[in-house]
């Protein structure tokens, strides 16, 4: 089993810089990946981000390119993911999930889920 806890969030202007964190306990060394996914009221989870947790390989969704960065310290096992020029439509909920899976983009295959953390980006 892993448990994840987030922590961040919060209300922020158009243009901002935030950066949430993850952090994983339990098996942490089954973790093949670690990812966040956004949610509004009404619509789907959405990939954003994900990294292997091994090598630290990022990948993002096109709207969170070169805006968004993810990355991990594995002596605290900690992961983060640092938002730069947000935007109102980056408002949702972000979830941190890990996976044992190799498949990074489809939120079905991440077993473990974080509490979420509010993110809302005034204009």
């Amino acid at each position: 089993q892993v448990q994840l806890m987030e922590s961040g969030g919060g209300l922020v202007r158009t243009g901002d810089s935030l950066t949430i964190s993850c952090v994983p306990s339990g098996r942490i060394d089954t973790i093949v990946s670690v990812a966040w996914f956004r949610q509004v009221p009404g619509k789907e989870r959405r990939f954003v981000a994900a990294l292997r947790w091994a090598g630290g390989d990022s990948y993002y969704t096109d709207s969170v390119k070169d805006r968004f960065f993810a990355s991990r310290v594995i002596v605290n096992s900690t992961a983060f993911l640092q938002m730069t020029a947000l935007r109102p439509e980056d408002t949702a909920v972000y979830y941190c999930a890990a996976t044992t899976s190799n498949v990074l983009y489809t939120a079905d295959f991440y077993k473990y889920w974080g509490q979420g953390t509010q993110i809302t980006v005034s204009s």
